[in-house]
C-alpha cells in the first residue's frame, strides 16, 4: 500500500504522479483597485481643503479689496472735486438790526441791500446782547447751515463783518448787526465783483478723510 493511499480504502484507489492540487485563497484584486482608489481620492480633498486655506489666510481676496479701495479712492476725490454754488441774494433774506447809538442805519442799510437783490426781513435795533457791544462794522449772524452759504455771500456786502453761527438761531434768515465801525457797505461794483467770484469759485464741502491709496 502507498503512503499516499487512505487509511481504509484497501489500497483501492491511489494518488499517481508527482503533481498535486495547491490549496490558495482567491486574490481579492477588486478590494485592492478600490482601496487604492479610495485613497486618491482622499488625498485630492485633503490638498483641495489645503489650498483654500492658504487662499483665506494669505489674502486671496486682496484682487477685491484692492478694487474696493481704489473704488473709495475715487469717490472721495470725485467728493472733493464736487462745489456747491452759493445761494444768490434773492434767496437770502436779511434782518438788519443797528446795535450803535446812530439812528437811521438799519433802515438806510435794508433799502440799499434791497436795491442789490436781498430780501429784507425784520428792520430795527439789536438785542441787548449786541446792542452797543459791536466795536467793528458789523456781525453776520446765522444757523449753522448758513456758515458755508448765506453769510459767504452776505459778506461780500460788509468788508470786516465778523461771521458768526448759533445753534439756537431758528429759520434760515441772517442778520446783518451794524457796529460802531460801520460806515458805509461795500461799494456795490466792488460787492458786484466778489459776488462774481464767490459764484465761480464756489463753497467746497468738509474735505473727506485722505486714505492711502
Amino acid at each position: 500500500m502507498s503512503m499516499l493511499t487512505p487509511p481504509g480504502m484497501g489500497g483501492q484507489y491511489r494518488i499517481t504522479g508527482d503533481k498535486y492540487p495547491r490549496m490558495r485563497r482567491p486574490r481579492r484584486r477588486g478590494r485592492l483597485a478600490f482601496a487604492v482608489l479610495a485613497s486618491f481620492a482622499a488625498l485630492g480633498l485633503i490638498g483641495w481643503g489645503t489650498l483654500q486655506l492658504i487662499d483665506v489666510f494669505t489674502g486671496g481676496g486682496k484682487k477685491d479689496s484692492a478694487a474696493g479701495t481704489k473704488a473709495d479712492c475715487r469717490t472721495e476725490a470725485q467728493t472733493a472735486a464736487q462745489v456747491v454754488a452759493p445761494p444768490r441774494p434773492g434767496d437770502i433774506t436779511v434782518n438788519v438790526y443797528n446795535a450803535t447809538a446812530r439812528g437811521g442805519l438799519a433802515k438806510d442799510t435794508a433799502a440799499e441791500l434791497k436795491k442789490r437783490g436781498f430780501r429784507i426781513g425784520h428792520v430795527g435795533n439789536a438785542t441787548k446782547e449786541f446792542d452797543k457791544k459791536v466795536k467793528g462794522t458789523g456781525v453776520l449772524l446765522g444757523p449753522a447751515s448758513a456758515l458755508n452759504s448765506s453769510l459767504p455771500v452776505l459778506a461780500t456786502q460788509l468788508a470786516g463783518a465778523e461771521r458768526r453761527t448759533d445753534a439756537a438761531h431758528k429759520g434760515t434768515d441772517v442778520d446783518l448787526i451794524i457796529g460802531d465801525g460801520f460806515k458805509n457797505l461795500t461799494a456795490r461794483p466792488a460787492a458786484d465783483q466778489a459776488l462774481t467770484t464767490l459764484a465761480k469759485a464756489g463753497q467746497t464741502p468738509a474735505a473727506p478723510k485722505k486714505k492711502h491709496c
